[in-house]
């Protein structure tokens, strides 16, 4: 299935129906007297987080949702109809926007959350409401009022515990993919994640915990350089940041572990500063491919700026088990806090 994580969209609510300005016309009733029904509500347009749904796909291939309008209120006291609500389904994680104004409208962050975002319009009011002991044939009725519309943006966040962060062919896919059943696309040159993962880790005891790996991230990210701008606001709703750096990939001396790590974190302040102050667990990946000089310099450069750094294989597995599990203590704390 496709990602779509933003889509654009016009609804229409529907509008209500008149009101009837009707009279009684019958041989047992020779005054007569009102008898217009009053106007059915038009129906409203209502979003709902699915658990089921991980994309905005649906919503790429059609852009525009209307309900239709409440049916007139008719003779002999005969009320029109209300229209049915029309209800859209979104992944849960979904944030929508008024697109002109760009002022967030709702965040539905957990399953089962509701919003009605175009309520409908209210049917009118028949001549039966108008009749006064002064006026026993009153003329006048209430047509329905509008239908609310407007063009709003979808934009999905994940939901995920963990957000995997580095820049590419550092070894994120090949992770997620040793720790969970997520089969993210591998490969040897840059950018083969082109869009977020999510994985679930089981760990002992009936633990577990969902890991998004976010496409690679580099200089310029904040900006729109890469695939950054377009995936960053996936990391806003992670609990804890699992930051992936490695040396075999290094091509100079403008390169090292800390100079990536450094940068990602100013990617991170840049968008939302809130983001470079989440928990983040630092890993040195591609050990069994790093002669022990290296990983010990990278390891000294680290321990200066008073930052723990784990070591590990993603491939092979070496050194894993202790970079879940301190996973899992942060992802306590976080959840404590």
């Amino acid at each position: 299935m496709q990602f779509i994580d933003e889509a654009i969209i016009e609804v229409k609510a529907g509008d209500g129906g008149d009101g009837s300005n009707a009279f009684r016309r019958s041989s047992g009733q020779p005054h007569g007297g009102p008898s217009g029904g009053d106007g059915g509500d038009g129906g409203s347009i209502i979003l709902v987080a699915d658990p089921n749904l991980s994309s905005l796909l649906d919503f790429k291939y059609r852009r525009h949702y209307k309900t239709e309008r409440g049916e007139h209120g008719r003779n002999q006291d005969q009320y029109g109809a209300a229209s049915p609500d029309l209800v859209l389904k979104v992944p849960v994680g979904t944030v929508v926007y008024d697109d002109a104004t760009n002022v967030q409208l709702v965040d539905l962050a957990n399953a089962g959350d509701t919003h009605t975002i175009c309520k409908g319009g209210i049917g009118g009011r028949g001549n039966i409401h108008f009749k006064t002991a002064w006026n026993q044939a009153p003329t006048k009725f209430e047509p329905g009022t509008r239908g609310e519309e407007r063009k709003i943006r979808l934009e999905l966040k994940l939901l995920a515990d963990v957000g995997l962060l580095g820049f590419p062919s550092v070894g994120k896919s090949t992770f997620i993919s040793h720790v969970s059943r997520s089969r993210p696309k591998i490969a040897d040159y840059p950018f083969t994640t082109l869009v977020p993962n999510l994985g679930v880790v089981r760990l002992s005891d009936e633990r577990s915990l969902v890991i998004a790996d976010i496409p690679g991230l580099i200089e310029g990210a904040a900006e729109g350089a890469g695939l950054g701008h377009q995936f960053l606001r996936h990391v806003e709703r992670c609990r804890v940041l699992l930051h992936i750096v490695e040396t075999t990939f290094m091509t100079g001396p403008e390169r090292s572990p800390l100079d990536d790590f450094d940068v990602i974190n100013g990617e991170l302040a840049k968008y939302a500063p809130d983001l470079a102050n989440k928990p983040q667990i630092v890993v040195l990946n591609k050990v069994d491919a790093t002669e022990p000089e290296r990983i010990a310099e990278v390891q000294q450069a680290f321990a200066a700026r008073n930052i723990e750094l784990f070591t590990m294989s993603a491939a092979t597995g070496e050194g894993v088990a202790p970079v879940l599990e301190r996973l899992w203590s942060h992802l306590l704390a976080a959840r404590a806090g």
